[in-house]
């Protein structure tokens, strides 16, 4: 039996007890925007409402991305202000991935970037086609990765690891992806929804309330990483708006490569003024006896 809910920014189809959920985005490569979130987060919680389904899967539409991860589009319209808005919304879908009682499964293909890796990293399970590359951009852009990333990538593959993929924006194939732990397995594209429905069909044999105990008990010790969410949308919403991080938006819209340097050179700047007062008062105080 098939079942299909209308949704305008995804797909959600459930199948043999499984719940497919597909972000329908291809012509941006799968990006996301508030609304992609809320539809996301909708879907994953609705499987709450038959008991009968296995497992949850989530994937991209078209054969290009996974997904890219935040739509520029809407995260230059985000400020100090607003920034909650977008932030909450990555939060509550984390949540509910990690608090259904059934197994979440990213199946993976093309690009697994940015935010779309973090979404694949709150997944309980990561299998991916050969083509999948993964990395986090946020460097590269003037985002900052504290939404799942620093949180859940040093336990996955290591601080060093971690901190190079995130400070140098190293990316993974898929490959090396699952060599080093972030990812379960990789199998060929043509096999990728075969092999995904194999792993959904081996957890159907298995108990129910078993997976649903596990589950919580897996998530019991990183669900107190959930203070580190919290500052760390508190940190992004502090470089939401900035012209640091629009310019590298802008950079990346207009396929040019980013000034940063240009920040480093204004705060040196109010950096040297600031010691220049420093040592002036020092010599006067001290000329004063």
């Amino acid at each position: 039996m098939t079942l299909k809910t209308e949704y305008k920014e995804i797909l959600l189809e459930v199948t043999d007890d499984v719940a497919w959920i597909t972000i329908n985005r291809p012509q941006v490569r799968n990006a996301f925007r508030e609304q992609t979130l809320d539809e996301l987060t909708e879907a994953v919680k609705s499987t709450r409402e038959d008991a009968s389904i296995v497992a949850a899967v989530i994937t991209g539409a078209g054969d290009k991305a996974f997904s890219s991860g935040g739509d520029f589009d809407a995260m230059m319209k985000l400020n100090r202000a607003n920034a909650m808005h977008w932030n909450d919304r990555m939060l509550g879908l984390a949540m509910a991935i990690r608090g259904v009682p059934i197994p979440v499964i990213a199946m993976v293909h093309g690009a697994c970037m940015g935010g779309g890796h973090e979404l694949a990293l709150w997944c309980d399970l990561v299998i991916s086609a050969e083509d999948g590359v993964f990395g986090q951009t946020g460097a590269k852009v003037g985002a900052c990765p504290t939404v799942g990333a620093t949180q859940y990538i040093p336990r996955l593959i290591g601080d060093r690891l971690a901190k190079e993929m995130i400070f140098l924006c190293r990316t993974f194939t898929a490959d090396e992806a699952v060599k080093i732990g972030l990812i379960n397995k990789v199998v060929p594209k043509a096999k990728l929804r075969e092999e995904t429905e194999a792993w959904c069909q081996q957890m159907k044999g298995y108990s129910g309330q078993t997976l649903r105990a596990t589950k919580k008990s897996l998530n019991f010790e990183s669900d107190e990483l959930y203070a580190s969410w919290q500052q760390g949308m508190e940190l992004l919403a502090e470089i939401w708006g900035s012209d640091e991080s629009l310019e590298g938006m802008n950079a990346f819209l207009e396929k040019r490569k980013p000034d940063f340097q240009q920040f480093r050179q204004a705060r040196k700047v109010k950096v040297d003024t600031y010691l220049d007062d420093l040592a002036n008062n020092r010599n006067q105080s001290a000329e004063k006896f």
